[in-house]
């Protein structure tokens, strides 16, 4: 009977061991959380293709006085957004010759173009000859003057673009992946880093396109954008661009004459408000989509000054799209920038991020030839610091 007891009670210490080691094993065995991540998706805007052309902006007289300002005012904190030029389409001299072609292609250096894919400047598409207007209608008394020469023909329409609604995302700076394939054929890759600065009043944007060799790096292309930030968003002031064997060159935005000019140039085109350059006109895309997407229903048209030129790039809503990238895949709004027969002859794609404070995530230019240069994120690091 004794021996029965003890071995029951031995069978019981065993069956709690034994349970007690399957519960312990259960309890301790590392449970893999699950990661779902959800991105930002937002219901496209209907789309209303424009029916006007594109505007032409020429280039100002260097002869004729500066265009007139408004009665001055109280200068603000921040730079007040620029004003049309009155009669911007007629101030063109038509004697002036036609300016020679530029010999270089801002992406003919297999990488000097990787690190912002816009198109290279393009002479403005030559004006037939015009018989200046004569002054008789200004001149005449209407006592004299006959129901023909009272009615004057009505000054040409300020040249302008839409005023869109902003608002810029916050400072950061992107590490991107860059490639390019000539139009031969050959492949190119190298590396850039894009920042975005700004403290709510003023901003900076910095591109730099290299490539790494052995145990160092040499840039092939650094672009500068400093300015203000106003009421049309980036207000660019100076632009330079410095190409590996080139001199610097330098695009103004001159607020105060109503004047884009150009260190490479002598010519000088009407500031538009909301104008941009070629490494602030991603940023402002961007902005435009964050104050209201529904602005993107329709063309985009920003005047973009640069090296020796100035146009208006119309950029249209292509859709979303979801882009392979080393962060992962990414919804984006895919906006293009399709060629203009007589003032450039690229194609430019940018795709914004919404989930990422729609940042450009990724670049790309096609040329003519066919050559193409795509730049894509690689990594986005959030900055807290404002200003320079």
């Amino acid at each position: 009977m004794f021996a029965l007891c003890a071995a029951t009670v031995a069978l019981h210490f065993v069956t709690i061991d034994w349970l007690g080691t399957r519960l312990g094993a259960q309890q301790s065995t590392t449970v893999k959380p699950t990661v779902m991540t959800a991105q930002l998706r937002l219901a496209l805007p209907p789309r209303t293709a424009s029916t006007e052309p594109v505007p032409e902006v020429r280039p100002l007289d260097p002869a004729a006085p500066k265009p007139r300002q408004p009665a001055p005012r109280p200068a603000p904190r921040r730079a007040a957004a620029p004003t049309a030029m009155p009669g911007a389409l007629s101030n063109a001299d038509p004697a002036a010759p036609a300016a020679a072609p530029s010999e270089t292609d801002a992406f003919s250096d297999a990488l000097a173009g990787l690190a912002q894919g816009l198109p290279p400047p393009s002479p403005p598409p030559a004006q037939p000859d015009a018989v200046p207007e004569p002054p008789a209608v200004q001149s005449t008394p209407d006592a004299v003057a006959g129901p023909a020469e009272r009615q004057a023909s009505p000054a040409p329409a300020p040249l302008n673009t839409r005023r869109y609604k902003v608002n810029l995302p916050p400072s950061a700076r992107f590490d991107m992946e860059l490639k390019r394939t000539d139009a031969n054929g050959t492949q190119w890759s190298g590396e850039g880093v894009m920042s975005w600065r700004t403290d709510g009043s003023k901003y900076r944007v910095g591109m730099e396109a290299g490539i790494s060799m052995l145990v160092t790096r040499v840039n092939l292309l650094e672009l500068v954008s400093e300015g203000e930030i106003d009421d049309a968003g980036i207000a660019p002031a100076r632009f330079t661009e410095k190409r590996r064997g080139r001199s610097q060159t330098a695009t103004h935005f001159q607020r105060g004459d109503g004047r884009i000019t150009f260190s490479a140039s002598e010519r000088s085109f009407p500031l538009l408000a909301g104008a941009q350059d070629k490494a602030s006109v991603p940023f402002q895309l961007g902005g435009i989509g964050r104050a209201d997407v529904n602005q993107f229903g329709s063309d985009i048209d920003i005047l973009v000054g640069e090296d020796k030129n100035a146009n208006i790039y119309r950029f249209q809503l292509v859709g979303e799209e979801e882009i392979d990238t080393k962060m992962g895949r990414l919804v984006t709004w895919h906006l293009a920038r399709p060629p203009r027969p007589g003032s450039y002859s690229a194609r430019l794609d940018v795709w914004l991020a919404p989930g990422l404070n729609w940042f450009p995530v990724q670049i790309r230019n096609t040329e003519a030839n066919g050559a193409l240069t795509t730049q894509t994120v690689t990594k986005i690091t959030m900055d807290d610091t404002s200003g320079k």
